[in-house]
Order: C-alpha cells, then sequence, then structure tokens
C-alpha cells in the first residue's frame, strides 16, 4: 500500500518510476552523493534499480522511498511541483529498515529532513507497526547526525568501512 503523508510545510509521497529523470539528478548532485554515496556518482540504471526496489518493497512491506515537496501556505494546499527531497526507508537483509533522506541543497537549514522522516517514521512506527529502524550516516555528515538525534534516534555503535567512519543509531516507536 503506497501512502500519501502530508505535514505542516511539506507532502511526500512515494517514489515511483516515473521519477527517475529527476531524482537521478537530485541523487547525482555533489553535494547529495558526497555522503549518500559515498561520492560515487550513481548511473542512471542504479537509479532504476533503486527506485524499483523501493516500489517492490511498498507493495510488500508498505514503505520504500517518499518524495517531498513543499506544500504553498494559501488556502488551497497545493505544493510545488519541484521535489525538496526525499526520505524514506530501505530493506536491508537481516537487520531493520534503514532510514535514508536527503534535501536539495538550496533548501538546507530548513529542517525539511528532519520534517518528512518524523512523518515516515510515525507511519512506519503505528501504522504499520515496526518495533525499530536504523541508520547508519558518514561520521562527518554533522547535518545528518544532527537530524537524526534530532528524531530521537540513539547511537549504537562506530565502524570505519572502506577507509569512511560510520556512526550507527537505532529507534525505536515511543509507547
Amino acid at each position: 500500500m503506497s501512502q500519501i503523508l502530508h505535514t505542516e510545510r511539506l507532502m511526500l509521497r512515494p517514489c515511483t518510476l516515473a521519477d527517475l529523470d529527476a531524482v537521478h539528478e537530485l541523487w547525482t548532485d555533489p553535494d547529495i552523493r558526497q555522503f549518500l554515496f559515498d561520492d560515487r556518482t550513481l548511473s542512471r540504471q542504479e537509479a532504476s534499480d533503486f527506485l524499483a526496489a523501493s516500489n517492490e518493497s511498498f507493495v510488500q512491506q508498505g514503505y520504500g522511498l517518499w518524495l517531498f515537496f513543499e506544500r504553498s501556505g494559501d488556502a488551497s494546499g497545493g505544493q510545488s511541483s519541484t521535489i525538496a527531497g526525499f526520505s524514506g526507508l530501505m530493506s536491508v537483509p537481516d537487520q531493520s529498515p534503514s532510514v535514508v533522506f536527503g534535501t536539495r541543497p538550496p533548501l538546507w537549514g530548513r529542517g525539511y529532513a528532519k520534517e518528512a522522516t518524523a512523518a515516515i517514521l510515525h507511519y512506519v512506527f503505528y501504522d504499520l507497526g515496526l518495533d525499530q529502524v536504523v541508520a547508519d550516516v558518514d561520521e562527518p555528515n554533522t547535518a545528518s547526525i544532527h537530524v537524526l538525534e534530532g528524531l530521537g534516534m540513539v547511537p549504537t555503535g562506530r565502524a570505519v568501512v572502506d577507509d569512511r567512519p560510520l556512526l550507527y543509531y537505532a529507534s525505536q516507536p515511543s509507547r
């Protein structure tokens, strides 16, 4: 089941293969890929594979990757047609789903990643009944660490993977 979510400032909708061009452009932005893909430029096919996996995850588990858009401040409640960012959960074999998010660089500092991810976590914890999600973040990525900690995620460990220091986080629903 796909789910459209709303926050005070954002509208979130599941990402589809029709979004490939816009998502690939966002994911190949040097400021986004620096930490998301270990500074590797993702091919269009790899981006397509990610979106296909997300679509399958929505069908199988009810979650995947959402795109978020700024909502207009007027009474119409419409939204911008430009993607402001992405957030969601990716299935990881033998572990809890992993949180992933990113915001278009000109919109950094507005709290959109936290707002969108908070809406998704509420949905997966309280509507889908997940009992835990995890995240890993590059240690130098202080902005994403701030988002994770602002969401109430707690550190669970640290490792160096491919010469990159990673921090691990987890979150459970509050009861």
